[in-house]
């Protein structure tokens, strides 16, 4: 018997040593997100990359067999690599090949990479980060929670996407604490139909996100290329002001200026790689800073 006793809890003892804990980063938007301008020849190698558990699903909506995945399982952080082309159609190519990368010569990376390069310079908590990212895509078409009349491709992707990814890591022992929300999307919504009800729109999916992920305390950092239109699309500056409203009102939320991160002539639409790391670097610095000044949801 006392052996038995002695071998089980050698046994628990080897579990208990094989566990982990680490902190979750979920990643979402539309192009800028996914960093459609931001090139994988262009990021700067970094072997610490690799202590940082990656899932991934980046293409054009609505989410298919065309997007660039993980094939749901887990990596380590890097650039996502392009994927198969869509068939031409009528010998035709079709232009919706961004998302995954399909243009590029070898594939890019959104803010995830910036983000967690600046974290490890200040602190040694392991994390995992997933992405699920879509170009073109707007709250109130492709995002939306379930508002009558309204389509949510992108965000049950997300929600599927997330508890896979979860679920798998929990297999393998490893328990993911989600400990913040990296939201780059806006443009898609920057016209007379959808700005006026991005603040609804986009407080209902980040309500609906915490619920159905059951973390009421995760943080919410909400950005978008403020450049986008290059100062001639007249409701940017509602969907800015929309993001920090929101941010604003719900707890544990803040809105993270992108302004002045380098974008790519001649139409501003994208970040470069360069741009695209410091924003990475900006939603950082915002977290951290969060983590300090906002008090838990009771």
């Amino acid at each position: 018997m006392f052996r038995r006793l002695t071998l089980g809890l050698a046994l628990l003892l080897q579990g208990l040593a094989y566990a982990e804990t680490r902190d979750l980063i979920l990643v979402a938007g539309q192009s800028n997100a996914v960093g459609a301008d931001a090139y994988a020849e262009e990021l700067p190698a970094d072997p610490k990359d690799a202590a940082t558990m990656f899932w991934w699903r980046v293409g054009d909506p609505p989410p298919d067999e065309y997007d660039g995945t993980s094939a749901r399982q887990w990596s380590t952080l890097q650039f996502q690599p392009r994927t198969p082309a869509m068939p031409a159609i009528n010998g035709k190519k079709l232009a919706r090949q961004y998302g995954n990368f399909n243009l590029k010569s070898k594939g890019g990376f959104g803010p995830e990479i910036g983000m967690v390069r600046t974290l490890a310079t200040k602190e040694s908590r392991p994390l995992a980060v997933i992405k699920t990212a879509f170009s073109g895509t707007s709250v109130a078409g492709d995002w939306n929670v379930g508002l009558p009349g309204k389509a949510d491709p992108c965000y049950r992707a997300m929600i599927d996407e997330a508890k896979a990814a979860i679920a798998a890591a929990k297999s393998k022992d490893v328990t993911l604490r989600p400990r913040a929300f990296v939201w780059v999307q806006g443009e898609s919504d920057a016209n007379a139909k959808d700005a006026p009800a991005y603040v609804a729109n986009l407080s209902a999916m980040l309500q609906r996100l915490r619920a159905d992920l059951n973390a009421p305390d995760m943080i919410l950092l909400l950005g978008v290329n403020t450049r986008f239109g290059n100062g001639k699309n007249a409701f940017m500056p509602k969907v800015i002001a929309a993001q920090q409203e929101v941010a604003a009102a719900l707890p544990r939320a803040r809105y993270v200026d992108t302004a002045g991160a380098e974008t790519l002539p001649p139409s501003h639409t994208h970040f470069t790689a360069v741009g695209t790391l410091e924003i990475g670097r900006r939603y950082a610095e915002a977290l951290l800073a969060a983590e300090t000044a906002l008090p838990l949801t009771k």
